[in-house]
């Protein structure tokens, strides 16, 4: 039986006080690119230690859980992710499609329109593949290009483009968070859902008309003699990804197009200079690749020590304590929130969060007479916020390699989860919607 223990959640502290704190330092002491002094990859070095010493066992079996958590498979398919992203961005944009989709895109749409068109493209992506990755990879270099064709800020195009890709995370039918919410806590898929959209949506009307303000004023330059067959390899990109293919499919499958359509439409384009410009998208992966892998144990390291069964074992002492739990809701629900995104933040995993936390918060739900499929909803999207705006997520990570801005620099952007974040508090201290009264509450999920 694993002892539950506090002493081995402070590596992931001592890492995020190293990470965000030294950009913090070097930018209160106007240093240029403050948040990239102190690189994230070895700010981890030192958590990575302490969580060696703090570990049981012989050196050679603490190593042994280290890289067990690296190799994890959800973490090796992130890695594969990355790299092909990566590959495809480069090669894409070396032939000249991203110059092509966004020529074509700011033709057709009106200024104002192209933060919030980015985000519900996103969304729908997202919503169709079930993946939150792979639309950032699609999207994130169309967002690129739109925002160095016009004064829109980067940072603005990135975070709607995040977002909207955590939209479609959350909703999606075949999103791993979904299927993990919905299976601890016993409910069926179509009631999760139609809990999720009455709060979903209103905080993506927030987004898109707060998104349109910032964008209303934008002056955008247009390129008339892009060439649109450069546009094909993002064009078969979407088609695939909504279509449902899998995500590391799509993204060879484009880098395939892409390379054949330089070497038949780009002068002096040849099979090395292809090869150059997929190695070089690989190498632009090599700080999230670095830092993914090192998370990947480091979280492994925490949950075999006990530290994530100590945090669920104190917010259930918590709740444990009301005599009548049943009349207080509104802390059953928050608790449920709370869980899932202390959890979240230790894994930088949303999908590992719901998994870790569900059968506590299965068990909170029912001392406080939460619904099922309220539980379930209320787990997939504060997993969804914590996830969208943790600085060293995988979503965050790959957004930040694609588009050269720093993580940190991206947290207040994506505008979306906040609004989530705020219409799910305001959420749950109405008690609406609560899932109550509904047969489908006792189903199970298909």
């Amino acid at each position: 039986m694993t002892l539950k223990s506090p002493w081995v959640l402070l590596p992931m502290l001592l890492f995020m006080f190293l990470f965000i704190g030294s950009g913090l330092y070097y930018q209160a002491s106007g240093v240029d690119y403050a948040f990239y002094q102190i690189s994230a990859p070895v700010a981890i070095l030192p958590a990575i230690i302490l969580a060696l010493l703090l570990a049981k066992g012989t050196i050679n079996q603490r190593v042994e859980q280290f890289i067990q958590g690296c190799s994890n498979p959800t973490i090796v398919t992130m890695l594969l992710i990355f790299l092909l992203a990566g590959g495809f961005a480069s090669v894409a944009k070396a032939i000249g499609g991203v110059e092509a989709v966004v020529n074509l895109s700011l033709d057709a749409i009106p200024p104002s329109f192209v933060l919030p068109g980015l985000f519900i493209m996103t969304a729908f992506m997202a919503t169709a593949m079930g993946t939150s990755m792979g639309s950032i990879a699609a999207v994130a270099p169309i967002a690129v290009g739109v925002a160095e064709a016009s004064d829109l800020s980067m940072v603005l195009t990135i975070g709607a483009v995040m977002g909207g890709a955590m939209f479609g995370d959350n909703l999606s039918f075949i999103s791993d968070t979904t299927i993990a919410a919905t299976r601890t806590q016993g409910c069926n898929m179509r009631d999760k859902f139609r809990l999720n959209f009455k709060i979903a949506v209103p905080a993506a009307l927030l987004t898109i008309i707060w998104l349109f303000v910032q964008g209303d004023a934008a002056e955008v330059m247009v390129n008339p003699h892009s060439s649109s067959t450069k546009m094909l390899p993002y064009i078969l990109v979407l088609g695939l990804a909504v279509s449902g293919m899998n995500v590391l499919v799509v993204l060879l499958t484009g880098i395939v197009v892409a390379g054949l359509i330089g070497l038949w439409q780009v002068p002096e384009y040849s099979i090395a200079t292809w090869s150059g410009d997929i190695y070089n998208g690989y190498t632009n992966m090599q700080e999230i690749l670095i830092l993914s892998l090192f998370i990947g144990g480091l979280g492994a390291m925490m949950k075999a020590g006990g530290g994530l069964d100590w945090l669920a074992a104190q917010l259930d002492r918590l709740t444990r304590q009301q005599s009548e739990p049943k009349a207080h809701r509104r802390m059953g629900e928050f608790s449920i929130a709370i869980g899932v995104a202390l959890v979240n933040v230790c894994t930088a995993n949303n999908t590992v969060a719901i998994l870790i936390s569900g059968s506590l918060a299965k068990d909170i739900a029912i001392r406080y007479g939460v619904d099922p499929k309220r539980s379930a909803s209320i787990m997939d999207i504060c997993a969804c916020v914590i996830q969208g705006i943790l600085p060293y997520g995988a979503q965050m990570l790959l957004a930040a390699s694609l588009s050269g801005l720093s993580p940190l620099e991206l947290v207040t952007a994506v505008a979306y989860c906040w609004f989530l974040g705020l219409v799910m508090i305001v959420s749950i201290v109405l008690g609406m919607p609560s899932g109550q009264g509904s047969k489908a509450a006792k189903s199970t999920m298909p």
